[in-house]
């Protein structure tokens, strides 16, 4: 059963009993074709964007719930599989020195949230006059480093970086539905607090051109002030006419990227890497919350946040969540200001009954914050999952519908070619 409330209203209410689950999802989609048409719309990414289980096996990245409790499992076993990450007596040495628990309730279930609490321990023991403390900032540092290299690890290591392209695919079809956005609108914004690459990989593949925040070519620097910049084409060469080029979009990541490090020298200090990082060595700009060693709320996240909070307080403005459970300070703040306004809008494709947040903003009955969730068009899937919502629930025009038949069309030629090499070699 696929679920749709608007408020307090359900929107299905009214349909007969024998309605299918395709008449519903049709419902859906006719709704979402209309927020594509929102004056500003924008969409928030969680964690949850880049899982896609297949058959009990993970072929994107757990999310960062599954992420943590894997992660307590290597605190008790030590079993790295060649990884150095942090080990049980790292973790001893801290708790005793420290009184710091990296198994408590308090950060066990969410690394970000543990990573913020050693960032502030390890600015608190550079800064003591105590030379006891002082001695403990270099373990802090190395299982802070140790915490980056394991997400790092699972954020560039599974089936996606051996070829299977199924998660890459699913954020393909996402940014392709993008398209049916009519021309005249401002272009859409896209937020994530996900470090993986998958937007970016998604978008190149697609032929998407967008601004993420850096500029250059040889060396890639984050400015700012690139989100000011609009794409033009140039419509006649005589009289200088230009035109906003189609399917245009802004990427935030709020939390940094697999792909970022910082360095001491230039203007712009954040720059992109092609090579993979090693937080030993470099200063990969992966943190929980926009702060930083040496300033809270310093850039890139501070500007960041700052795009998000202005694309959610413009006139008519939509924001659409998928993957994401509300569990960020920072970001639930701005939504919360955001819903303060009288013209906005929140579509949240979960269970309002996910977790204490989401059962509050919908005891609200607020008409303007709808909530989709339910099961899927195939048995054991999720509708709001995020290949449910992208396969299923997202508008889709004509051009759409024909390249992904002609895609599925090639891919089952290609396997075909596959296996008859396979049978004659």
């Amino acid at each position: 059963m696929i679920n749709f409330l608007k408020g307090s209203r359900n929107e299905f209410e009214k349909l007969k009993a024998e309605s299918s689950w395709e008449d519903k999802a049709d419902i859906i989609q006719r709704q979402m074709a209309e927020v594509f048409g929102s004056k500003n719309l924008s969409f928030l990414m969680g964690s949850g964007c880049s899982s896609l289980r297949h058959e009990s096996h993970e072929l994107g990245i757990h999310t960062m719930k599954f992420l943590a409790e894997e992660f307590q499992a290597l605190l008790v076993t030590d079993a790295h599989s060649g990884q150095a990450f942090v080990s049980a007596a790292q973790k001893k040495d801290l708790n005793d020195k420290l009184g710091i628990d990296l198994s408590s309730d308090k950060v066990k279930d969410n690394l970000e949230r543990m990573m913020a609490v050693l960032i502030n321990a390890q600015q608190f023991c550079q800064t003591s006059d105590k030379e006891d403390l002082k001695a403990v900032a270099p373990l802090v540092e190395t299982i802070i480093v140790g915490i980056k290299k394991f997400v790092l690890y699972k954020c560039t290591t599974g089936p996606f970086s051996n070829g299977d392209d199924s998660v890459v695919a699913l954020y393909r079809r996402f940014y392709q539905s993008l398209t049916t956005r009519a021309r005249g609108l401002a272009p859409p914004w896209v937020f994530t607090t996900n470090y993986d690459l998958f937007n970016e990989r998604a978008m190149d593949r697609s032929g998407i051109p967008y601004s993420n925040g850096f500029s250059g070519t040889v060396e890639r620097r984050f400015n700012p002030a690139t989100y000011r910049l609009a794409l033009a084409e140039q419509l006649d060469i005589t009289s200088r006419r230009w035109a906003a080029v189609d399917g245009f979009v802004h990427f935030c990541k709020l939390h940094g990227s697999v792909n970022w490090t910082e360095e001491d020298t230039g203007l712009f200090p954040i720059r992109e890497s092609h090579a993979p990082l090693d937080p030993s060595k470099d200063r990969v700009m992966i943190y929980p919350t926009p702060s930083k060693q040496t300033a809270s709320f310093g850039s890139p996240y501070a500007d960041m946040f700052r795009e998000f909070q202005r694309q959610v307080v413009q006139d008519q403005s939509v924001l659409v969540i998928l993957g994401y459970s509300f569990g960020d300070e920072h970001v639930n703040n701005i939504i919360f200001q955001g819903l303060s306004l009288p013209g906005f809008r929140v579509i949240v494709f979960m269970d309002p009954e996910t977790n204490d947040i989401t059962r509050e903003l919908a005891a609200l009955g607020d008409p303007r914050i709808w909530f989709i969730w339910g099961e899927g068009k195939e048995a054991g899937t999720k509708a709001h999952y995020f290949d449910g919502v992208v396969n299923h629930l997202m508008p889709t025009s004509a051009d759409q519908k024909i390249d992904q038949t002609i895609e599925k069309a090639l891919q089952t030629l290609l396997a075909k070619q596959q296996d008859t090499e396979d049978d004659q070699g």
